[in-house]
């Protein structure tokens, strides 16, 4: 953390500039007792960043000398990556990495498609289909792609992943070339990976840090962990109480030395020339003083802390009760910086999709103009055994609602941009296997769209394959029916739907969209929509993802005008998207509703559970998520985020559209302050039975308009934002649905900004979850089906969201425990050693009560390890009361244990510690103590020194002795 190299490098910079007084003054101490606690320090640190720098060079290395295959003059060469130029045409072959972005010529494949994973980028692990420039897909071998002459014109490098506009010019033996657009379908990012093609031919497009992967490379935002800012905060105390040692001594010196007869010794008087330097020897006494006081700052702090955060993170990947079985993985560590960060959590937003649930689709049903269709129950009108006790509509309509019937399956058939796999593995993974044959399975860059397309299956349709740009599907009667797929209007997150317009072999056009319920109603002319309406409503209500079916019939003419449209946007190369947008509004209106479908995402295992825990512990969840609200408030019951007493507040747009945004946060405000005043609720209000249980729904689109800035002149003062954050206080669940990635990051960094100051931790498995990942305190991925890239961008990665109450709950509260206890225990020892020094000045002649040796080790060496062990090994309170008992996590919150009371404790309990060793000391050293002979009375050596007394100290913290303690303990009594 860049951060913490930060304080450390400044730290250094403070004992250097000690170790240089000491060399260039004349100090009561020698230069080693700084200089040697300082090369340990360093060292330390060199070898660990020398070690991280290594491996990144490694990787690096890796990356630049990693062997592409380049076409040149017919023939294919090996080249470094390094050494690829814009231009260069390279061969690409299955399972192989993209080097730099790519436009794709052609490939193994004759309808000139080829698959992709760019779950390195997005983290998306699905396939998505990418498509050869079509003048060019011919061009198979390296001797017919050195034939080809074309010129391609393109926008200058941009960030956004799902952004491309391009021109390519092709020449075919003629003078005037044929201009074909480039979109993102055509762009093969670097870091993506072929798959399920055995090769393809491309153009180098961008290379080097002008990639789009390079372009989105962003540095973590700096994290610092409550603990270290108390570090500072105490470390600035303990310099400050350094400087007035060191002033308080100078002062008396020269009060003592007032008097000529207590200014030298008599035979070693000043002279009056010397005599007369008062200031600059008064600031060399000064820097002297400072020298002698200064190992109150405790320079091996530092280093502890950083061994004590890099052992410890240890014990999380180590833990078997957090391994999944199934991933065959268990918890990573990126950072070891926030440890003890796990144990102050006061804010917890969490995904949904893939997070709280498993991300794997299930249709549940259909809906046909209110006939409803069950996979498995209900299939060619026939209710299926095992269907008994269902609520459901009669599922066998009349001659006319069969043909509408048949042509929802068919659109369902057709609607999607599916792929059809037949071998028997997929990187690496045996797959499609039926009693040891090869079969055909669905993969696609949407999980919805696989569960719709094996749903239609087992309703008797079943979609075989994309050949020679005409879509197959297998009717009831298992007749193949062929439908050309002419063109395409892919899904995006403005519009929520999707379109294709196909031809059947009877001449007829057809339109088929699918998309979100408030995307296709109100597009549609005809149907019977308030039917489908309400059965998706109850879907919605039941917590499934729902999706509405709709078409409309084109002429010959209508489709050549959509043609001509969709040409002239996709050829733009300014403002492409937005004449895409404007072609798409044009094209998909005056539909004709079929039905809807509802898909099944189940909620993970234990998340319930876990969510209930967390409250319990205090800490307060925000469901941050991209679905619709119903779909997200059902799985927010479910999983025990609402209870069934919890009286929902609703600030959506259906809401703002009948009161003003301004009246509606003022009557919410009201309702959840009137029980309780203008006081702040407790963390966790459902926890009293005296207090109404509250939960806040709001949609992206109201969130937009409360974090809006006022613009002046406005009546209303902008206070929105205030009143908001006030509601949200006084509410146990948060649900934030309709969320675009950067919105998520935006309530994260609102929360943290708040007068509070709160702890807070984002949880999430996919790449639009990386940035609130990156905003929060806390960031921990969860390595599912969305890839890796928030796992990759997290502080900490778990498989399983059931696992993040042991994080907390255990090991974060173990974390906190151990480290603050370390750092109070290190002030505490400095404070014990360096005040007697502080009252042992006789004629303030800069003596040193301490020899040179015990001076440099008593950091390194004397002290450190008993505490360094303690502070990796105490369990306080047994592991499984800790998860029985939530409740335990409130007492460490806030950073209880290092607040200035605490700090306070521990600094008179060093002083008064220390005037017990030495004016303990100072009365045993009477005249009595020695007999006439001069030797020592035994009664002497029964006073313990420092160093004992102060591992008795490391003793009474740890509530029982073990065999490594004491041998921690034997190693630095050996050593002192």
């Amino acid at each position: 953390d860049t951060n913490s190299l930060c304080e450390i490098r400044i730290a250094n910079f403070y004992f250097l500039i000690i170790f240089l007084v000491q060399l260039i003054i004349d100090t009561p101490t020698s230069p080693m007792t700084s200089g040697l606690p300082l090369f340990f320090v360093i060292t330390v640190t060199a070898i660990k960043q020398g070690y991280e720098d290594w491996i990144r060079h490694k990787a690096d290395n890796a990356v630049n000398q990693c062997p592409v295959h380049v076409t040149q003059h017919g023939k294919v060469v090996r080249k470094q990556s390094q050494k690829l130029r814009v231009g260069d045409i390279v061969q690409v072959k299955e399972d192989e990495t993209f080097p730099c972005d790519l436009i794709l010529l052609s490939t193994s494949r004759e309808d000139g498609t080829c698959f992709v994973t760019t779950a390195s980028l997005d983290g998306e692990s699905s396939h998505k289909t990418y498509y050869a420039v079509q003048d060019t897909k011919a061009f198979n071998t390296a001797e017919e792609v050195d034939t080809l002459h074309s010129t391609i014109e393109c926008e200058q490098p941009q960030p956004d992943l799902y952004k491309f506009v391009g021109r390519i010019n092709i020449y075919l033996d003629r003078d005037e070339p044929i201009a074909r657009p480039l979109g993102s379908e055509n762009l093969l990012l670097r870091g993506a990976t072929l798959k399920n093609t055995e090769y393809i031919h491309a153009v180098v497009i961008y290379t080097g840090m002008e990639t789009k992967m390079a372009l989105n490379y962003q540095s973590k935002s700096q994290k610092r962990s409550a603990v270290e800012k108390s570090m500072n905060a105490y470390l600035i105390v303990y310099l400050c109480i350094l400087i007035s040692k060191a002033l308080i001594n100078t002062v008396l010196k020269y009060v003592w030395q007032a008097n000529p007869n207590r200014d030298e010794p008599w035979y070693n008087q000043k002279t009056e020339t010397e005599r007369q330097r008062h200031l600059i020897r008064a600031f060399t006494d000064f820097l002297a003083f400072m020298v002698l006081f200064n190992y109150i700052i405790p320079v091996s702090m530092y280093v502890t802390v950083e061994m004590q955060k890099f052992l410890g993170s240890y014990f999380i990947l180590w833990d078997d009760d957090m391994f999944d079985e199934e991933l065959g993985e268990g918890p990573l560590v990126n950072t070891s910086d926030l440890n003890e960060e796990l144990g102050q959590v006061e804010y917890v937003f969490t995904d949904k999709t893939g997070t709280l649930t498993e991300n794997n689709m299930e249709l549940r049903e259909c809906c046909v103009d209110g006939h409803v269709y069950v996979p498995h129950a209900i299939c060619n009108g026939q209710i299926l055994p095992g269907a008994a006790g269902m609520d459901m509509i009669d599922s066998s309509p009349g001659l006319d609602g069969k043909e509408r019937e048949e042509l929802f399956f068919r659109a369902l058939c057709l609607c999607h941009t599916v792929q059809v796999k037949e071998e028997e593995t997929v990187d690496g993974i045996k797959r499609g296997i039926y009693q040891g044959k090869s079969t055909s399975f669905y993969i696609s860059s949407s999980p919805d769209e696989v569960a719709l397309v094996e749903g239609m299956k087992r309703l008797g349709f079943t979609y075989l394959r994309l050949k020679d740009s005409h879509m197959e599907i297998l009717n009831r009667q298992d007749e193949m029916e062929r439908f050309e797929l002419l063109e395409v209007l892919n899904f995006d997150s403005v519009r929520r739907r999707m379109s294709v317009i196909v031809r059947s072999s009877s001449g007829e056009y057809y339109l088929f969209c699918k998309g979100a319920d408030s995307s296709v109603f109100p597009r549609v002319v005809s149907g019977k929509l308030e039917q489908v309406r309400a059965r998706v409503e109850h879907n919605a209500v039941e917590g499934l993802r729902t999706l509405c079916v709709a078409y409309k019939k084109l002429t010959h003419e209508e489709y050549e005008e959509t043609c001509h449209l969709l040409n002239s946007a996709k050829l733009a190369l300014r403002e492409r998207d937005k004449k895409l947008a404007e072609a798409y509004d044009v094209i998909e209106k005056d539909f004709i509703l079929l039905g809807a479908t509802a898909v099944e995402d189940r909620l993970q295992d234990k998340a319930a559970d876990t969510i209930e825990s967390l409250h319990k512990a205090g800490m307060k969840v925000w469901v941050l998520t991209g679905d619709k609200m119903e779909t997200a408030a059902a799985t927010c019951y479910a999983s025990k985020l609402f209870h069934r007493n919890t009286q929902i507040l609703e600030l959506t747009t259906k809401r703002t559209e009948e009161q003003s945004l301004h009246d509606v946060l003022f009557d919410l405000s009201r309702t959840v302050l009137r029980q309780h005043g203008s006081m702040t609720r407790d963390i966790f209000s459902g926890l009293s039975d005296d207090y109404q249980d509250y939960g806040l729904i709001i949609d992206g689109a109201t969130l937009s308009a409360v974090l809006k800035p006022t613009q002046e002149g406005t009546s209303n003062g902008g206070n929105y934002k205030e009143i908001f954050l006030e509601i949200c206080r006084n509410c146990s669940a948060v649900l934030c649905c309709r969320m675009a990635p950067l919105q998520k990051a935006q309530i994260v960094k609102l929360i943290k900004a708040s007068k509070e100051h709160p702890i807070t931790l984002a949880i999430g498995d996919g790449a639009n979850d990386v940035s609130m990942i990156l905003e929060a305190h806390v960031g921990i991925g969860i390595m599912g089906k969305e890839g890796r890239q928030a796992a990759r961008n997290s502080d900490y990665a778990i498989t399983k969201f059931k696992h993040l109450k042991k994080m907390l709950l255990v090991h974060g509260h173990y974390y906190y425990i151990r480290i603050a206890e370390l750092v109070q225990y290190f002030f505490y020892k400095n404070v014990c050693f360096i005040f007697p020094q502080f009252l042992y000045q006789k004629n303030f002649l800069f003596c040193p009560l301490y020899d040179t040796a015990y001076l440099t080790l008593y950091n390194i060496s004397f002290t450190s390890l008993p505490i360094l062990l303690y502070s990796l090994m105490e369990q306080h309170i047994n592991m499984d009361i800790l998860k029985r008992d939530p409740s335990l996590y409130r007492d460490i919150a806030k950073n209880s244990l290092l607040r200035w009371p605490t700090f306070i404790y521990w600094t008179f309990l060093g002083v008064f510690d220390a005037m017990v060793f030495f004016f303990g000391a100072f009365f045993l050293f009477d005249n009595t103590t020695f007999t006439s002979n001069g030797q020592v009375m035994q009664s002497l050596a029964l006073w313990p020194t420092t160093t004992e007394r102060i591992q008795t100290k490391r003793q009474c913290l740890t509530a029982e002795q073990s065999t490594i303690f004491m041998l921690s303990q034997t190693s630095s009594s050996v050593s002192f």
